[in-house]
């Protein structure tokens, strides 16, 4: 792949320097999603820091990073927020990737679009913005659920900028197109799903199996809820441009064409996204699908271990190596290039996310003792 150009200004970056942080917590407040034992595991987890930014235009994002080496753009699914993602993302950190996790607008600190936010395309506008204002020239990006549409169209646009895209039980795919366009003639379906997803969602706690846990995590969660019935109306614009969406087949076929990995990563027990939805992206986009057995729609919400250790187990094949020397090459890197030189290539000059990005000593991380939740298995054509 060819280097992308810059696409941040002196200009663009000063809209984000110009104001700091314009934040209702402290500059590099910690954030840890649920663990068993807290206060024990909290010492060896890298923390991320969050942010309130706001990009040239005044437009407040917020963003949530962590981590030193190839960034990670994670874009959450409706209703949810980048802040819930935390512990999966700091366990991804541990494998020398810089995690970045954005607010989709009407979602967690990010305030709405002008337009209303009613479809897909200015979502993604406004995160392909937030990304360029960041400084981040190349990424992989990752999206869940609403995100993986979000994070889709956005490399299907513009492909130079996308070193992979990794679908988590994503809104793409042929089932889940019929089933939007069925809904236009019946509302009622949508609103059957969203009863689905919120039970789902509500099963995410473990307040049975672990009670620390559930603490912790609900600690994390009410933020979020406590926003959503003080302000129901912002999720008005998201919820509809999901039910004005239109074919994803176009954007996925133009990822294969162009030569993007895609990898959909998929619950076989998601009864929101049907795992066929995922067997559809990856055949249009000649991408791959890994099952994971008795996930539901929030599994990496349930289990922050599983989603890290099939990346592990992805970034450490023989293929995914061939990828990196490729990839590395062509930001003229060597493999064995050290943090400091691949985030030099992968990032602007002076690049405003390297200054949001707490400190971090990589050497003294210890992983935390759990093991995945899930089980997983790559689905092979049939």
């Amino acid at each position: 792949m060819a280097k992308s150009t810059a696409r941040t200004t002196p200009e663009t970056r000063r809209g984000i320097r110009s104001i700091g942080l314009v934040s209702t917590s402290p500059e590099t407040e910690p954030i840890l999603g649920p663990v068993k034992d807290a206060e024990a595991e909290a010492e060896h987890l890298p923390r991320l820091a969050r942010h309130t930014i706001s990009l040239a235009d005044g437009h407040r994002v917020g963003v949530s990073v962590c981590g030193r080496g190839v960034p990670i753009v994670l874009i959450h699914g409706f209703t949810a927020e980048g802040m819930l993602y935390a512990q999966t993302l700091s366990r991804i950190v541990t494998a020398g990737f810089k995690v970045v996790a954005i607010d989709v607008a009407n979602h967690g600190s990010t305030q709405g679009l002008p337009t209303g936010g009613a479809n897909f395309h200015a979502h993604t506008k406004l995160v392909g913005r937030v990304v360029d204002e960041l400084g981040i020239n190349k990424a992989i990006f990752a999206g869940h659920s609403m995100g993986g549409r979000i994070v889709t169209e956005l490399a299907a646009r513009e492909p130079d900028r996308a070193l992979a895209v990794i679908l988590l039980d994503a809104i793409v795919g042929e089932p889940w197109d019929k089933i939007v366009a069925a809904s236009r003639f019946n509302p009622l379906l949508l609103a059957g799903i969203g009863g689905v997803l919120l039970v789902d969602s509500v099963s995410t706690v473990p307040f049975l199996r672990d009670r620390t846990q559930a603490l912790k995590f609900g600690h994390l969660v009410a933020p979020t809820l406590l926003s959503h019935v003080r302000h129901p109306g912002h999720l008005l614009g998201p919820g509809v441009s999901i039910l004005r969406s239109r074919s994803s087949k176009w954007m996925l076929e133009k990822l294969g064409r162009d030569g993007v990995p895609v990898v959909a990563i998929h619950g076989d027990r998601d009864i929101v996204v049907p795992l066929a939805t995922a067997r559809s992206a990856a055949k249009l986009s000649n991408g791959m699908v890994v099952v994971v057995e008795g996930g539901t729609h929030s599994w990496l919400l349930k289990d922050p271990e599983t989603l890290p250790a099939i990346l592990r187990e992805m970034f450490e094949s023989p293929a995914a190596q061939a990828n990196r020397v490729r990839d590395f090459a062509a930001m003229g890197l060597e493999p064995d290039a050290s943090l400091d030189e691949i985030e030099a290539a992968f990032y602007e000059p002076d690049a405003p996310i390297l200054q949001l990005t707490p400190e971090i000593d990589l050497a003294a991380i210890v992983p935390g003792p759990r093991r995945p939740r899930y089980r997983w298995h790559v689905d092979h054509p049939r």
